[in-house]
């Protein structure tokens, strides 16, 4: 089975963070370190499934509706010597821990759909689960509350990444990695920096967007995750991973992405205020991601 067609903003937060003294079990997890970048889409994925196999609202919970064990052991390890150095600040100490908070961030998707839904979508949705939307609702703020931060520790986007969430990272750190195929898990694009300096940029560019674009647009998004960065410690990193999206580019297409820098001389264009190179970098980004929405359409 073919990995989440689903791309992340990650934020590793150093251990001291997650608890004092931190759980028991969370420092196993940690020790253990079982679960990789590449195996969080796939570990998401079989919770979903054996949630809706038994029949329960959320993945990652009990029977009774309590938090499965899985709430403290599912994370993801990270050593600061495996983020680039910083300019601001560096990432650290280490372990640095990234908690999947699957259950919590699952609620919190369903609250959003239910809240957006078409009234017969989701009357559909509420008839099938044999729920009421105030006991949805109700769970929902449960899960929410195994959060041990005010905010997820992950973003998702699925068949794109949105473009703002490039401006927090150098475009020459990129990490790219073939393997054997499209389906290879050691298949990744992804970046890595210190918190201090993702939001030194969020901070830098976000006026500059406010100034051109006021508060709409990418400028609202960029705002969104200024706020959601400052939730965290100041010594954690943030990670943007392609995640299973690489399944869905060949190989010269990964190599040659230059999404990031595109993004950033889109930067410098505003600045400048040079309009034709703006049109045709957009124009450019445009095409490329245009052919994943055509791809999520036709499925």
């Amino acid at each position: 089975m073919p990995r989440p067609f689903a791309a992340y903003l990650r934020v590793y937060e150093p251990l001291l963070a997650l608890g004092d003294p931190p759980d028991e079990r969370l420092l196993e997890a940690v020790e253990a370190a079982r679960l990789d970048r590449s195996a969080a889409g796939e570990r998401e994925q079989a919770l979903w499934l054996k949630s809706q196999h038994v029949g329960r609202l959320l993945p990652a919970e009990l029977a009774d509706g309590r938090a499965a064990p899985s709430l403290v052991t599912d994370v993801l390890v990270l050593d600061p010597e495996d983020v680039p150095e910083g300019e601001h600040g560096d990432a650290g100490p280490g372990p640095l821990i990234c908690p999947m908070e699957i259950r919590a961030r699952s609620a919190a998707a369903l609250v959003t759909f239910l809240g957006d839904a078409h009234p017969a979508l989701k009357n559909a949705v509420l008839d099938a689960g044999g729920a009421s939307l105030d006991m949805i609702r109700s769970r929902a703020k449960s899960a929410i509350g195994d959060l041990s931060a005010s905010a997820s520790h992950t973003l998702s986007t699925t068949w794109t990444v949105p473009l703002p969430w490039f401006v927090l990272f150098d475009p020459g750190m990129r990490r790219v990695k073939l393997g054997k195929g499209r389906d290879d898990p050691e298949r990744e694009v992804s970046w890595r920096v210190s918190i201090a300096d993702a939001r030194h940029r969020a901070r830098e560019v976000g006026d500059l967007l406010e100034a051109t674009f006021g508060d709409s647009g990418p400028g609202r998004v960029l705002l969104e995750t200024r706020r959601w960065l400052d939730s965290f410690h100041p010594g954690s990193a943030v990670e943007l991973d392609y995640g299973g999206l690489v399944q869905l580019f060949a190989d010269s297409i990964l190599q040659s992405d230059t999404t990031a820098e595109e993004v950033h001389d889109i930067l410098d264009a505003l600045r400048t205020g040079n309009v034709d190179e703006l049109a045709e970098l957009f124009a450019d980004l445009r095409d490329f991601w245009g052919d994943l929405a055509a791809r999520e359409r036709a499925n």
